[in-house]
């Protein structure tokens, strides 16, 4: 990873695709060890987590991580999921956060010199260049460790810096030392059965 100490420095973190991510190459992030990471290497002005969030309050384990990383360093940025029915009458949730987690950094980019996107979704590839045209050194973390891969080809080469997070799980990973924050993976796996739930149903 290239950074510079002099750097002023946001994280942008798409939640959803983080997690898919982190699930794919079996590890659990420790939030703390990875905010401490970027801390160290650059300065760090905000890091922002966005997740959408089902209302429906059986399956809002996800809330106590939220809440967590509200309280310990992250600027958190929610929104209600919304349920709807495909073409095949099939009921399915829809939480993208895109459009926030685009306005924010487009509206932030002023005040930053690097700018970090945790995400391998080829739809923010036009966001990286917009970035880019402002001045902006721009890095993506995904990965590539898995089949088919999680980041996006179109990304991430638009991107200045690609970071594979599979080369940071020394870093960033879980411990038996770890900070006591709720397991990423106990939250997002009752929304995770949700979301089936309701694909298969009617």
């Amino acid at each position: 990873m290239k950074f510079y100490q002099s750097e002023r420095t946001a994280l942008f973190i798409d939640g959803a695709n983080l997690y898919a991510t982190s699930k794919a190459l079996t590890f659990d992030i420790d939030y703390n060890r990875l905010l401490n990471l970027f801390r160290t290497r650059c300065q760090l002005v905000r890091a922002l987590y966005y997740t959408a969030l089902a209302d429906d309050q059986e399956y809002s384990s996800v809330r106590p991580l939220v809440d967590w990383l509200d309280y310990n360093g992250f600027t958190v940025i929610t929104k209600p999921t919304k349920e709807f029915t495909d073409t095949s009458g099939r009921r399915k949730i829809k939480g993208s956060m895109d459009i926030e987690l685009t306005v924010d950094a487009m509206e932030l980019a002023n005040f930053l010199d690097h700018m970090i996107l945790f995400t391998g979704d080829g739809d923010f590839r036009s966001l990286v260049e917009a970035l880019q045209h402002k001045g902006k050194r721009v890095s993506v973390v995904s990965t590539l460790e898995t089949q088919p891969p999680m980041i996006a080809d179109e990304l991430r080469r638009q991107a200045d810096q690609f970071i594979d997070l599979a080369l940071l799980d020394q870093q960033i990973c879980r411990t038996e030392n770890s900070s006591q924050e709720p397991c990423w993976d106990e939250s997002f796996e009752d929304i995770e059965r949700f979301n089936q739930n309701h694909s298969e149903a009617g």
